[in-house]
């Protein structure tokens, strides 16, 4: 068992000179300071011992910081969570999440003594990592590490961007981050950071909790990084704070040079003893990852000088608290409230559902051959009047990807009015960032990559599908048709990894009209949405009304079918070309685009009868992987193979994506249907 001595003397004090003048009549007396931090302390030993489950260590050492951000430095308002012009506050450690809802039950945000008595457990407001719409207070679904600090990065484009179209009146915040070690060897970090220095986020402030350890034990384990260095390279303002963990007054002083800061991100390098102030484990990793035992509480306590009783919290000082976050707020509030506003503005945080547009649904002539991704800007373009809040880019495949819109201008630091982002060759970074943007609000992400990179941004696509993130994923290049590229390149179980995700909205059109209507139908939709776009040019097979039901029928024949075919993406011209060489040979079928499966899912009983008939034999064709199809299919045509460099045509058609393959299939199975 560790032993650690508990005096640890501030070092490296920031003098408050350089610092506009503190108004201590907005500040609580010391002797309520050190009570509100004692029982957050004691809270967040209380909570995983209760729950035989959670992580203490850095909610003891961080809670003075946490305590003056929400007491001296944040705007924000228990009364109003949502309150446009708050603060933004992410705890991209989430491990440490029992810190954040001390703070939320301090400040009066509606956590109670019982919710923190049922800390991790089910359908409880404490659950084991912060979660956006769950818990009031709480901005990003954090816990995979770094990706918190990413989604910082995100609401930092969002705020300064919808600051400088609208003014600092209507927006003017910060956004705080507290990340670990953890969160900055996590790669996502390097990507974002890196995305933030150059875009010169100065509204974006880092507290780096350096206490040096992980799981495993000793940072100096794993990593020997230099991250003053590596932040300075990035071009962000580096901060090394020292030990001032205990010292609130030296915190608020060090975070108010920050927020003054202009021109680049800030880093508060902060030097922190995990689990202080425990006898037992202070800089031990014991204190991370598993609950005190009830002996080694108790000893806590007795250090802090409070009663050993379960979640202690004094009536008065709970009450004490929460009336000066109220009266805090209040003004700040209501000043804000009182500010007139304009209908753009307002169209931003409330866009209008695609039915009541003024522009017209985008429509393609039958003789159109367009690939989808192409069909993608021209939907996008059709619709920007309408949709003030879009910001889109891509991670260096603008182009490529059918999300570089002519009409806007390029976000930098010199123009950050700009809606067009260019993320750089940072999938990763891009995806954290856009679940970060819709997050904050007022901002609708889009962001495009080729498919196959899916791979780099699935941890972030998961996040915005839990924390129902109002995103668009543009995915060009869906398949083998990719071509010369190769394998690499060629997207096989992507489609189908994707649509495992609960509530990931995924939507493969089948031609440009799909891809127009795909389009609004992202826009609509309450959530993420990933939209699968073609390299390859598609005829016009379809209407575009099987986006609104998941499936459509867009070819019956003139007798009783015989079969249905079904496709998705491009090869529904494929399934098409098909059922008119069967007709030819006599057999009738009906032809089933059917771009998103977990629409169609929530169609009645009675319209899926329609799209796949009791007793009819199906035959489904898509050129990727066949897994998931059994449920609609009683066979499959696909590639459950990686793929190989040659032409896109060439591929398809040795992989078995051709007419002459589904002809086949098709005839096999009905014979087999009529033998059963």
């Amino acid at each position: 068992m560790a032993q650690s001595s508990v005096d640890f003397a501030p070092t490296g004090r920031l003098e408050a000179t350089t610092v506009t003048a503190v108004n201590t009549s907005l500040r609580l007396s010391p002797e309520l300071d050190r009570e509100i931090i004692a029982i957050a302390r004691g809270i967040a030993m209380d909570a995983p011992l209760k729950a035989k489950s959670g992580h203490q260590g850095t909610a003891m050492a961080l809670a003075p910081l946490a305590h003056v951000l929400y007491s001296r430095i944040m705007q924000h308002s228990p009364q109003d969570p949502q309150w446009r012009n708050r603060d933004r506050f992410i705890l991209s450690a989430g491990h440490a999440s029992i810190l954040q809802y001390a703070m939320l039950f301090l400040n009066g945000y509606g956590l109670e003594l019982a919710d923190l008595q049922t800390f991790r457990q089910f359908e409880s407001l404490t659950p084991g990592h912060p979660e956006a719409g769950h818990t009031a207070g709480v901005e990003v679904t954090t816990g995979p590490l770094g990706q918190g600090f990413a989604n910082a990065v995100g609401m930092a484009i969002a705020e300064r961007n919808l600051r400088a179209r609208f003014g600092s009146e209507l927006m003017d915040h910060h956004t705080f981050v507290i990340a670990g070690d953890g969160c900055l060897m996590e790669g996502v970090s390097h990507e974002a950071a890196s995305l933030a220095g150059h875009l010169g986020l100065d509204r974006l402030i880092c507290i780096y909790d350096d206490n040096k350890i992980t799981i495993d034990g000793s940072t100096s384990l794993t990593c020997s990084d230099d991250v003053a260095s590596r932040f300075t390279s990035y071009g962000w303002n580096v901060v090394q704070l020292g030990e001032i963990g205990e010292d609130v007054d030296a915190l608020e002083t060090a975070l108010l040079k920050a927020k003054q800061h202009r021109g680049a991100p800030t880093i508060c390098i902060l030097q922190t003893h995990i689990g202080f102030p425990s006898p037992d484990f202070t800089d031990s990793h014991e204190a991370h990852g598993n609950p005190f035992l009830a002996e080694h509480v108790e000893r806590t306590k007795a250090v802090l000088n409070i009663p050993n009783e379960p979640f202690w919290a004094p009536t008065a000082t709970v009450a004490a608290s929460r009336e000066f976050a109220k009266n805090r707020s209040e003004h700040l509030v209501a000043t804000y409230k009182s500010l007139a506003t304009n209908s753009e503005f307002e169209a931003c945080w409330k866009p209008l559902k695609s039915a009541q547009w003024n522009a017209k649904s985008l429509t393609f002539e039958p003789e159109s051959t367009l690939a989808t991704r192409q069909a993608m800007p021209m939907a996008i373009s059709a619709s920007l009047s309408e949709l003030p809040g879009l910001m889109l880019g891509s991670a260096d495949l603008t182009g490529n990807t059918g999300v570089k819109i002519g009409a806007l201008n390029a976000q930098s630091a010199q123009n950050p009015q700009g809606q067009q982002i260019y993320f750089g060759i940072r999938e990763h970074a891009m995806a954290a960032a856009m679940v970060g943007m819709a997050l904050h609000g007022g901002v609708l992400p889009v962001g495009g990559t080729f498919f196959v990179f899916a791979d780099y941004m699935r941890p972030s696509i998961r996040l915005a599908a839990l924390s129902r993130a109002k995103a668009i994923f543009v995915f060009s290049h869906d398949s083998v048709g990719v071509g010369e590229d190769g394998p690499t390149h060629q997207p096989v179980e992507h489609l189908a990894s994707l649509r495992i995700i609960p509530d990931l909205h995924v939507v493969r059109p089948a031609d440009s009209n799909e891809t127009a209507q795909a389009w609004r139908d992202a826009v609509d939709h309450d959530g993420p949405t990933a939209l699968i776009l073609s390299r390859q040019s598609l005829p016009i097979t379809t209407d575009g009304s099987a986006i609104t039901t998941g499936a459509g029928v867009i070819r019956r024949g003139s007798d009783a079918t015989q079969i249905v075919i079904v496709g998705t993406g491009s090869e529904v011209s494929l399934c098409v070309q098909a059922a008119i060489e069967l007709e030819q040979s006599g057999i009738t079928s009906q032809v089933v685009s059917m771009p998103s499966w977990d629409r169609f899912e929530t169609m009645s009983a009675e319209f899926k009868s329609t799209i796949f008939p009791r007793g009819v034999p199906v035959l489904s064709v898509e050129a990727g992987s066949t897994f998931g199809w059994a449920k609609y299919a009683d066979q499959s045509v696909g590639i459950d193979r990686f793929g190989a460099s040659a032409p896109g045509n060439v591929v398809m058609q040795k992989l078995g994506l051709s007419v002459q393959r589904v002809v086949d299939c098709a005839i096999e199975l009905i014979a087999s249907d009529k033998q059963g």
